[in-house]
């Protein structure tokens, strides 16, 4: 089994590299490619000619537009990346006959009510970000190729940018943080949907009928500012000297943003975990895993 494997880099890129390996022949690229192959989502036809040479049997799409602010003033790139290029990948996908994972996002919903999102609900995007994760999902369910697409929420890993060690570089910083306590969701590890990935698509190849559109994310809630409170709390008990004396919660309305944010990033999992027979762990047990690797690198 060939797999492609686009944003190889980037956080749930890093551990799908490690997941996806033991499945078959792994290619993995970034955006500069490599040996004449392109993983640049910008580069359309690039992306053809690449899997008309590779010709795999998965494509992986872990590459997208996530820079959410800077999307309300970059709709063109914004659109390219997280709606054209997943177009081009399931047309290409469904030529060669190859299964299209593909990541999207709870920004897909305008976070109204107390209920955690089921797939069937009403999407209402808030941000530019948002509609073009939309558009891109529409775009691989109406290409007629065999696809898994994963919404998921405020995803975190050891390797690249996210909230917890961006509350981690402020505590060194500063003795007070001012966090959003009015926005609900569940932390979600790259390992966790890596590993869940592997599970999903190999269970999916056995069982067609299970392709389709699943929520994937780490059980329970949590708001930002709680999350700040475990990653700080957990940090000083595994060692780490930090700055901060007091997190203060304060509402989004407290700190605008050129994207608006959803509320509610509730994502029901029971399609998922019925489907695939598989037990999510607590939101709780990523950031610490998380927090005990950069402890020890």
């Amino acid at each position: 089994m060939k797999i492609l494997l686009l944003g190889k880099n980037g956080q749930v890129g890093w551990e799908l590299q490690r997941s996806l390996a033991p499945l078959g022949e792994l290619i993995a690229l970034d955006r500069a490619g490599k040996d004449g192959l392109c993983g640049d989502l910008t580069d359309l036809k690039g992306l053809c000619r690449t899997i008309s040479i590779v010709k795999p049997n998965i494509i992986v799409n872990a590459a997208a537009y996530t820079a959410v602010d800077k999307a309300e003033n970059d709709k063109v790139n914004t659109n390219i990346v997280n709606a054209q290029a997943p177009r081009v990948l399931a047309e290409e996908a469904l030529k060669v006959g190859a299964w299209l994972v593909h990541y999207s996002t709870d920004y897909v919903f305008d976070g109204s009510g107390n209920n955690a999102w089921e797939e069937k609900d009403e999407s209402n995007p808030l941000s530019e970000y948002g509609r073009s994760k939309l558009a891109g999902e529409q775009a691989i369910e109406n290409s007629g190729c065999k696809y898994l697409i994963f919404r998921t929420s405020w995803v975190f890993g050891s390797r690249g940018k996210n909230f917890a060690k961006t509350m981690l570089n402020l505590a060194n910083e500063r003795q007070t943080l001012s966090v959003i306590n009015d926005q609900v969701g569940a932390p979600t590890s790259a390992a966790l949907l890596a590993d869940c990935t592997a599970h999903a698509l190999l269970k999916a190849i056995r069982n067609p009928e299970l392709a389709g559109l699943y929520h994937l994310a780490a059980s329970g809630q949590t708001t930002w500012y709680e999350y700040a409170n475990l990653v700080i709390e957990h940090a000083r008990n595994i060692g780490m000297e930090l700055l901060v004396t007091e997190i203060k919660p304060i509402g989004t309305l407290e700190y605008p943003t050129p994207a608006k944010r959803p509320y509610n990033s509730m994502l029901s999992t029971a399609k998922f975990r019925d489907s695939f027979d598989l037990v999510l762990p607590k939101w709780q047990q990523g950031v610490i895993r998380m927090l005990d690797e950069i402890n020890c690198n």
